[in-house]
């Protein structure tokens, strides 16, 4: 049971919910590189994540959340035991503030920049889920599915493009960084895995 994953659903939920109407909420969570670097206030770091702009924007992470975190939550298990928790706490906590890294440097003199939502974390979870089983289908808008790998490549090179065009309010940099963290921290938290992954990625190729 995807018990952690549900949990931070939660606790999500409730948090964007009340910032919904309660505009100090909101202002006070939400990532502004300004008042974290001039005024350090490094906690907006982290809490970032647990605000969001609308429901929509709440509805599709925590739908995508729980669709991948459940299995992420399992890979872990198998792989990790009774430690699996701390290091899926590590997957989701290290994504929010990795993620925000760019944005952090990119922004520290911008007063007027805000950003809020999980959707760093939410990509480093889809990530995770796509190391671990590289052709288990991602179905782009819940619709058409794509094997894990390519969805991820195209993923990424979507999100690096349209964070240099900058045509829209999405965070595109805290994206492609979250999806990075989320790739790796398997491997860095035991190396063996990317053997694993590299044999089942072209394996198949080989039956």
């Amino acid at each position: 049971m995807a018990t952690t994953t549900l949990l931070l659903i939660l606790f999500i939920t409730m948090t964007s919910i009340a910032a919904f109407s309660q505009s100090e909420t909101m202002a006070q969570f939400q990532f502004n590189a300004f008042q974290i670097v001039h005024r350090r206030q490094y906690y907006r770091i982290l809490t970032h994540a647990f605000v969001h702009a609308s429901w929509e924007h709440l509805i599709v992470n925590m739908i995508v959340l729980y669709s991948f975190g459940s299995n992420v939550e399992h890979y872990f298990r198998d792989e990790f035991g009774s430690i699996s928790v701390y290091y899926y706490l590590i997957l989701f906590f290290g994504s929010v503030t990795f993620s925000s890294l760019w944005s952090l440097v990119k922004q520290k003199d911008n007063p007027y920049y805000n950003s809020v939502g999980a959707s760093g974390a939410v990509s480093a979870v889809l990530f995770t889920a796509i190391f671990f089983d590289p052709w288990n289908p991602v179905y782009l808008f819940g619709i058409l599915p794509f094997p894990g790998i390519i969805f991820g490549a195209l993923y990424l090179y979507y999100s690096y493009y349209m964070s240099n065009k900058k045509m829209d309010n999405i965070g595109h940099d805290a994206h492609f960084l979250g999806a990075i963290f989320g790739f790796l921290l398997p491997v860095v938290l035991r190396p063996s895995l990317f053997v694993i992954f590299i044999h089942m990625l072209f394996g198949r190729f080989g039956q």
